[in-house]
């Protein structure tokens, strides 16, 4: 292990971001311990890639995180530890508040109580609702129109409570769509179920799914669907790098957005799909879903200035060219 950095706890380090911000600590030489229940995240990914201690256990277990922050020389936590499927936020919004907001307090509180003071935290765009500006700045009105979107933005008004009354300092990042893998093909997207709509259209060419919906095709946008802004994962995980650092040397509690200030629209990224696999992916058009804003683009000019943040793969080639190559190693085949 490294003498020459701090432990950092990642919490839900087994997922898709957790697993690529554990990777690039590993990079940076910092030695990690992931908190993970594995609902959703991939025991294997952290035996045979990463290759770190992970302790299985919930950020609800206050006796656990007690005895983890006793234990070990933890200097700061990078939290991933949250349920994200916004449907799924609607019908049972019960589990979200419980884990996305309770399970963050328990843990915030067994950081007070351990005197770690340094928080790196998975936020979301979604907390912002539907915008009003685009591209949306970080003091865009905060509304979200679902509970995920809505613990999230709760751990956020904590964060800045615990700051005030805990001197505890925190980065939040509100991501806007992660998508991509690890350009070695190591670790990558691999979600029971998947919702994502890269990783779907990838799947439909593996021959795994029969087609792809596109949900509305009468947006105001330039061929008809909804523009998203796809931010590689692995510029996702750099980022967190950055804002631990930025804590870590004395840093004042602060937000980013992390985008690439760009969008594509869901035409446009089965159609550039098509040409990275040349398959010819089966797309079936249907109604909007409700609550689907025409366009998330966010700018990410105050990371770049404050953080240095600069984002490696900006094309969605080049995001959907390593998510091809980490589909194919991870679910190749047809059925």
């Amino acid at each position: 292990m490294s003498q020459t950095k701090p432990i950092i706890l990642v919490t839900g380090g087994a997922g898709y971001i957790g697993s690529h911000a554990v990777q690039a600590l590993q990079k940076s030489d910092y030695d990690v311990v992931i908190l993970d229940n594995l609902v959703y995240g991939h025991r294997d990914i952290i035996e045979n890639v990463l290759k770190v201690e992970l302790v299985v256990g919930d950020t609800g277990d206050r006796t656990l995180l007690d005895r983890l922050f006793s234990s070990r020389n933890i200097a700061a936590v990078m939290h991933f530890a949250a349920y994200a499927y916004v449907g799924e936020s609607v019908t049972d919004p019960a589990k979200y508040y419980r884990n996305n907001v309770l399970g963050t307090l328990t843990l915030l509180e067994a950081m007070v109580a351990a005197n770690v003071k340094k928080f790196v935290f998975s936020s979301t765009c979604a907390t912002y609702g539907i915008p009003k500006t685009i591209p949306i700045p970080e003091n865009h009105p905060q509304d979200p129109i679902n509970p995920y979107g809505a613990t999230k933005l709760m751990v956020e008004r904590i964060l800045a409570d615990f700051d005030v009354a805990y001197n505890l300092k925190s980065v939040s990042f509100r991501y806007f769509n992660a998508a991509g893998a690890d350009p070695s093909g190591l670790l990558g997207e691999d979600h029971n179920p998947e919702t994502h709509l890269l990783p779907l259209v990838l799947m439909t060419a593996l021959g795994k799914r029969e087609s792809v919906s596109i949900f509305g095709t009468d947006y105001p946008t330039s061929d008809g669907t909804c523009i998203r802004d796809y931010i590689h994962v692995c510029d996702l995980a750099d980022a967190h790098v950055l804002g631990l650092e930025y804590l870590l040397k004395g840093g004042e509690s602060n937000i980013f957005n992390l985008g690439n200030g760009s969008g594509f629209s869901v035409k446009e990224a089965i159609d550039a799909a098509r040409e990275i696999t040349g398959k010819e992916i089966k797309a079936i058009e249907c109604d909007r879903r409700p609550g689907d804003p025409p366009m998330l683009v966010g700018s990410s000019e105050k990371a770049r200035k404050i953080l240095g943040w600069q984002p490696q793969y900006a094309d969605i080639k080049d995001i959907l060219t390593h998510a091809w190559n980490w589909h194919q190693k991870r679910h190749g085949g047809s059925n």
